[in-house]
């Protein structure tokens, strides 16, 4: 027989077991379900993420993206163009009646194609070629270089439109820059060429470098200007991707919105020099009218007798949504502007 006080300590105890094993059990509990929670983790972001796949509306394995069908799902971070326009043929033809060969309009905020005619045919660009050479000058080049203009600046054709530097000369890569795009100097892009790739040559090199990276696989350069040559040719598309990748540089933004660029210089012999060079912009020199709720933010023209009259530029609606318009050889100036107004009237439309 057990005492009271006896009895009431071991139903104590037995309580205080008790106690211990519940606790015990709970712990086993946590301790499995912490283990199973990690287990998942690892399968859910280290095994199973391998097994991603892109799907539409960018397939990575669609040619016209500039992705080829071999690379494995593995291999690819984002798809290609997940932040561009995307087309795989015309678009919108009907809309418009032009004389030019290709052209195109794309909503750069809408990431839309709005029209597109034959935009991956390849063509002669002409002087918007320039629009690479000032993305490399910009991505490789210090504008605050002083170059002194060598021979090189004689090696274009006869009659081409120049900034008129001379040998000798000594300008800032920043004023050959604004030269080349506002006056479209081929002077100009040929010293720029020279001072960044060490040669013409290695320039041209690195324009179609940059061109494949940009996914333009329509591209092929064999200068700085875009003087005619069989072998350099791009597309509408293809400069669409250029001139969107030079906007992300907020001094290419001003360098195509200017009318004009005022330059001071000195010569070979020490004395000063100072010219005016003018945009070859018909929107810019008041020749052309803009068309009504659209601004003209900027571009590129471009002319020769083998790529026509040619024009890419950025355009903003009323409400400052941005664009890239671009026509690829119509048949005269004369025809051009009418033509890219016409363009322009679909993105109010």
């Amino acid at each position: 027989m057990y005492t009271e006080r006896e009895w009431l300590r071991i139903q104590e105890k037995e309580k205080s077991d008790a106690r211990k094993q519940r606790r015990l059990i709970l712990a086993a509990a946590a301790l499995f379900l912490l283990t199973a929670l990690l287990a998942f983790l690892v399968y859910y972001f280290v095994l199973r993420s391998h097994d991603y796949t892109l799907f539409e509306p960018y397939s990575r394995t669609d040619g016209s993206l500039g992705v080829g069908g071999s690379l494995r799902s593995d291999d690819i971070m984002e798809p290609f163009a997940d932040k561009l326009c995307v087309v795989n043929g015309d678009v919108n033809l009907g809309a418009v009646s032009l004389s030019a060969y290709s052209a195109g309009v794309f909503d750069l905020n809408g990431r839309e194609t709005i029209y597109a005619q034959d935009v991956f045919a390849r063509r002669s660009p002409a002087s918007i070629t320039k629009i690479m050479t000032a993305l490399l000058t910009l991505k490789y080049g210090n504008l605050d270089d002083i170059v002194t203009v060598t021979p090189i600046v004689k090696e274009i054709e006869f009659g081409s439109s120049v900034c008129d530097i001379k040998e000798g000369d000594v300008l800032s890569l920043e004023q050959l820059l604004y030269g080349m795009m506002i006056a479209s100097g081929n002077d100009a892009a040929m010293m720029i060429a020279e001072h960044i790739g060490g040669s013409v040559e290695n320039f041209v090199a690195m324009m179609n470098e940059e061109a494949a990276a940009l996914g333009a696989t329509g591209t092929h350069f064999m200068n700085p200007h875009g003087l005619t040559d069989p072998n350099h040719y791009t597309s509408v598309y293809d400069i669409y991707l250029m001139l969107n990748a030079a906007l992300k540089y907020d001094i290419f933004q001003d360098i195509i919105s200017r009318r004009n660029y005022y330059a001071e210089y000195t010569r070979i012999d020490g004395s000063p020099a100072a010219v005016t060079w003018e945009s070859t912009n018909s929107y810019f020199t008041k020749a052309a009218e803009q068309p009504e709720g659209i601004t003209i933010s900027g571009g590129k023209t471009g002319t020769t007798d083998d790529a026509g009259a040619c024009l890419a530029i950025v355009a903003k609606d009323r409400y400052g949504n941005p664009y890239i318009a671009v026509i690829l050889h119509s048949d005269t100036k004369e025809t051009l502007y009418p033509e890219m107004n016409e363009l322009l009237g679909l993105i109010e439309s």
